[in-house]
């Protein structure tokens, strides 16, 4: 096949992925798990709702043929080229891809080429369609599908992989094509688009963002490739715990679940057809799978597909149905799939950590109180922990960002930047790379001075306002720019900072109740140590001397009176 052929399969073309014949035989699917198990429609594809309920943009295109170039964001394993597959097919239209990885300016151009011409081909078809249809001339031949249906539109969908790559040359050589609708643009892209997509194509484009799987749509997709017949039809199952451990792996990847999956089934399938397996703990031995084995060797099969094609639909320890993910009533498959197998299969350890238990409050606890108390190693040790048991890597950001100013603080002003940067890094990039983000901002403040002056000031602060410590604001920085504002006396005397040297004043900012009040009292690491003196200086000016300060208490409240 060539860069440039269609992938769209034809009425006359052999069975694929897409349309199995019965499994065992002689054109059985083949080709990796995920290939096998693509969606075919809107109706089968995993996740992403919220793009595709009903009256969506994104459906609509679909079910309506529309013209409307699409860029589709978001991780790996979401369902982008899935997606750009059911729009060609759903509409009937020929199917190009590209990958911005191998492809240059002349392949883009060649495909629009062809599609200009493919384009024309087929309005010239119409005409003479509509010629015919007036009883003029009978169809000619080729002008109708197999099924005696008039040829399909010849549009072409042009789906192009990690477009980020492509240059701003190459992506400005789509703009005629995409403007004219000689081609349905379809770029995939894991970079946010606003920093990696022209503005030009991108505003000639609908922007969809696609999000992670969810723990239970990968549940429902695992469960769906045991029983369908494009994948194991009923012939493995799988262990609770394994089922567990393989959601955490996936990460929200759909594709990275069916490769685990994957290994992990042929290598139970494997060791079936070496020796009958013992049970795995918590799976229950599979009824009448020895007689099951020797009687599909007894046919002359090799016990690899069950023969038919049929689903037994059965998948042990948590099991599922054909559609729905619900137990089977059939009889259990002879290949089982446990923890050790798949750790072996897969050569990840199983990480004992439950985002909904009390493994993941410890584990997050730990994190945090070994950046605070300045350990790094330990600190990334419960990174790597945390995102190998695929820890939503947004909320390690949040927690790492919370701590760069509630226990680093002024000691290292530039701390809440490394950690605020790291997140940005994780959102433009994505996991994995963005673990070396993650771990910089880390190590960064597990090194850095440290110092919860910041959250003492704030939480002072606040405990005031709730006990209802304030009073008016001082008359002269009131707002003066409304008529009518001078006349109350609002900004009379006010002093601005840079008419005086060293931009600063002596006036009083705070209510008259707290005239005084010492809110942030600097450590003495890092920065604070020299900020210190800085604070008692800006006090001294600002402040009136002659009014005596009142004491504060570490709680935030003030002497009794």
């Amino acid at each position: 096949m060539s860069l440039f052929d269609t992938v769209a399969p034809t009425a006359d073309a052999a069975p694929t992925a897409d349309a199995p014949s019965p499994a065992g035989g002689p054109g059985a699917p083949t080709g990796p798990l995920a290939e096998r198990l693509r969606p075919r429609g809107l109706d089968e594809l995993v996740g992403q709702r919220h793009l595709l309920g009903p009256g969506s943009p994104l459906r609509r295109l679909v079910e309506g043929g529309g013209t409307t170039s699409v860029v589709l964001w978001g991780p790996p394993g979401t369902g982008k080229t899935t997606l750009a597959h059911i729009v060609s097919r759903a509409t009937g239209r020929r199917f190009r891809e590209l990958s911005a990885v191998t492809a240059g300016v002349k392949d883009v151009r060649a495909v629009i080429d062809e599609a200009r011409e493919a384009l024309s081909s087929s309005r010239s078809s119409q005409s003479r369609r509509l010629v015919r249809e007036a009883g003029l001339f009978g169809p000619a031949e080729g002008e109708r599908a197999p099924g005696g249906a008039l040829a399909a539109d010849l549009r072409t969908v042009l789906f192009i992989d990690e477009v980020h790559r492509f240059t701003k040359t190459q992506q400005d050589a789509l703009l005629p094509a995409v403007e004219r609708g000689w081609i349905t643009l379809v770029a995939a892209t894991t970079e946010n688009p606003s920093f990696s997509v022209v503005a030009p194509l991108l505003s000639r484009s609908l922007l969809f963002t696609l999000t992670p799987l969810t723990d239970d749509d990968i549940r429902f997709l695992v469960r769906r490739a045991l029983v369908d017949p494009r994948g194991y039809g009923g012939r493995v199952r799988i262990a609770d715990d394994a089922l567990e451990h393989l959601v955490r792996l996936a990460g929200g990847d759909a594709r990275r679940a069916l490769t685990a999956l994957e290994a992990s089934a042929e290598a139970a399938l494997a060791a079936t057809r070496a020796e009958p397996p013992p049970a795995a703990p918590g799976v229950p031995a599979a009824p009448g799978a020895e007689a099951a084995r020797a009687d599909a060797t007894a046919a002359g099969g090799s016990g690899d597909r069950p023969a038919g094609g049929a689903s037994s639909g059965a998948a042990a320890g948590t099991t599922a149905g054909a559609t729905a993910g619900e137990p089977a009533e059939e009889a259990a498959p002879a290949a089982a799939v446990d923890l050790e197998l798949l750790e072996r299969a897969v050569d990840r350890a199983a990480v004992r950590y439950d985002r909904d238990g009390d493994q993941h409050y410890d584990v997050v606890s730990a994190f945090i109180k070994s950046m605070r108390g300045g350990d790094a190693d330990a600190a990334l040790h419960y990174l790597a922990r945390m995102i190998e048991a695929g820890e939503d890597p947004r909320f390690i950001a949040r927690r790492i960002i919370i701590l760069a100013s509630e226990d680093v603080g002024m000691a290292d002003p530039g701390a809440l930047g490394v950690a605020v940067s790291a997140a940005q890094a994780l959102d433009l990039v994505g996991l994995p790379e963005a673990r070396l983000a993650l771990a910089q901002a880390v190590i960064h403040l597990a090194l850095a001075p440290k110092s919860n002056a910041v959250i003492r000031a704030i939480d002072a602060a606040t405990a005031d306002v709730r006990a209802g410590r304030g009073g008016p604001v001082p008359a002269h920085l009131r707002d003066a720019h409304y008529q009518g504002a001078r006349r109350l006396g609002h900004g009379d005397g006010y002093r601005y900072p840079h008419d005086h040297p060293g931009g600063v004043v002596r006036q009083q900012y705070a209510p008259d109740e707290l005239a005084g009040v010492d809110y942030y009292r600097p450590g003495d690491a890092g920065f604070e140590r020299r900020a210190a003196a800085r604070v008692d200086e800006l006090r001294a000016a600002l402040r009136d001397q002659r009014r005596e300060a009142p004491e504060r208490l570490s709680d935030g409240a003030r002497p009794a009176d």
